[in-house]
């Protein structure tokens, strides 16, 4: 099994377009990016055209499904799923549903996500995130209850925050969500936040190898399953995300040095 990093785009923003977010990851020694999908159908082509000619791999990313219920829902996933479709992404990383919905509402999402994968054979995994359904473990738990087959992209670093601690006492649960974890995050949590101020602080070391048994029991479970690929994305984002300093507009550390420390970190304990 290899193992793929990716960069996402989120972060980039001082720089003006997609293509030169993609030739600055290209120049950092990422394998691919991930990308939230464009609102428009040309702006899709353009990011193909611009990744073919670098030679990326791309993971597209849909945060943006919207509605007061869930039909509304399903319509906004829908026409994301449409623009997807034209980058070609490995798969579609998506954040599902709504953390107050109820849990058949949230199923019906997840079945019509899968519908429309099966339809038109891009793999959909579904983030562990706040505000979705996969808001919390007890809340994962009870949809792989219902929906055993469904893929997952772990991104723990929210649950962390959701319960206020590494998870301590919910480790088994933690363990079968793993088993159908697909893809990585991997930002670092902790108790009061989703992302610690950075990694390279001795200070945070509980939390960051928390974190990386977490992510080697997913790439256990890939690796004898006989997948050929664990996509990794170090996903630091900015401000809030990233602590301001007091005062000023100054971020406390470099975005895109922390996401290359924990690429290079993890190529060192993840093999």
């Amino acid at each position: 099994m290899k193992i793929l990093y990716f960069r996402s785009v989120w972060g980039l923003e001082d720089l003006p377009t997609l293509e030169e977010r993609f030739a600055k990851i290209k120049r950092g020694g990422f394998d691919g990016v991930e990308v939230d999908v464009p609102l428009e159908m040309e702006a899709c082509k353009r990011a193909r055209q611009s990744l073919d000619k670098l030679g990326l791999a791309v993971v597209a990313q849909q945060w943006r499904t919207s509605g007061k219920n869930p039909s509304e829902h399903m319509a906004s996933y829908a026409q994301q799923f449409e623009r997807a479709l034209i980058l070609k992404p490995l798969y579609l990383n998506s954040h599902t549903g709504c953390d107050y919905f109820t849990l058949e509402e949230n199923l019906a999402i997840f079945d019509h996500t899968e519908a429309l994968a099966k339809k038109h054979g891009l793999p959909v995994y579904h983030e562990t995130h706040r505000g979705r359904a996969l808001f919390s473990v007890p809340s994962t738990m009870q949809i792989l209850a219902a929906r055993p087959k469904l893929r997952l992209t772990a991104d723990f670093s929210h649950w962390c925050c959701v319960h206020e601690s590494l998870l301590e006492g919910q480790q088994s649960s933690v363990a079968k969500a793993a088993e159908c974890c697909y893809a990585i995050h991997a930002r670092v949590g902790h108790a009061e936040g989703p992302q610690i101020p950075d990694p390279r602080d001795p200070l945070w070391a509980p939390n960051l190898q928390a974190h990386l048994a977490w992510w080697k029991v997913i790439a256990a479970h890939r690796r004898a399953e006989g997948c050929e690929i664990l996509p990794i994305c170090p996903e630091f984002g900015p401000p809030p995300y990233m602590t301001l300093l007091p005062n000023t507009k100054q971020p406390i550390a470099n975005l895109w040095d922390i996401n290359c420390y924990m690429r290079d970190w993890l190529k060192e304990r993840l093999v």
